[in-house]
């Protein structure tokens, strides 16, 4: 079930309501705190609306930004629609007039461009197709049988695709800060899942020479 939060001054019921119906799980909070980094968030709607420029909309925003970070959609008052700057950064934009279906449907749009997650819990990149509620993975229709951090590494990198990230980000992101293990841990991963997961039809994980590694679906 994909996180929603709803960071607004107002309480937006019928919104919340519709979300939810929708199979979001949504949370709404008032702007104050570090509220984006506080938990691990799919989709943050920032009521501008009623936030208006304050300095927590601002951080939110900025937390947000990273590749591997929530999308993020504004929701703001019809005569702030020709002053809404594009270079904020924002992954789309709705009225906040409108209806809950459409909030859903930006919601939806927007997690398919972020991450080519749908509402159903399916991430879908070329043949590979991994059902995050369920813990499962396919190629081309083929069953795929992965470790836990197997499947960890492989949803990470295959849910920020064309990123490069080096071994110790991807020691911090899949096993954590406290995890005590070298680069190499990294390595033996990466390679156990190329085995699993590519053939001679498929390539999804690259090497980045002196870097580290990113995930693309090459023709």
């Amino acid at each position: 079930m994909q996180r929603v939060l709803l960071v607004s001054r107002e309480t937006l019921e019928p919104l919340v309501q519709g979300l939810e119906r929708d199979g979001f799980d949504v949370s709404l909070r008032p702007p104050g705190g570090d509220l984006a980094a506080e938990d691990e968030w799919d989709v943050i709607l920032l009521d501008l609306a009623s936030l208006g420029e304050d300095a927590s909309s601002r951080q939110i925003l900025h937390d947000a930004q990273r590749t591997e970070g929530p999308a993020t959609i504004a929701l703001i008052a019809p005569m702030q629609i020709a002053s809404l700057d594009p270079a904020r950064g924002f992954d789309d934009f709705v009225l906040v007039t409108a209806e809950p279906d459409e909030v859903s449907a930006r919601v939806r749009q927007a997690l398919w461009k972020r991450a080519r997650v749908d509402t159903k819990n399916i991430l879908k990149c070329g043949d590979l197709l991994m059902d995050l509620a369920n813990y499962t993975v396919q190629v081309a229709g083929r069953p795929v049988e992965l470790t836990f951090k197997e499947y960890e590494l492989l949803r990470f990198l295959a849910g920020n695709p064309d990123r490069v990230y080096n071994r110790e980000t991807l020691l911090n992101k899949v096993w954590g800060y406290d995890f005590y293990g070298g680069a190499r841990t990294v390595d033996v991963h990466i390679r156990r899942l190329r085995a699993k997961i590519e053939d001679r039809h498929h390539t999804f994980i690259e090497t980045v020479r002196n870097v580290g590694y990113r995930f693309r679906v090459l023709p």
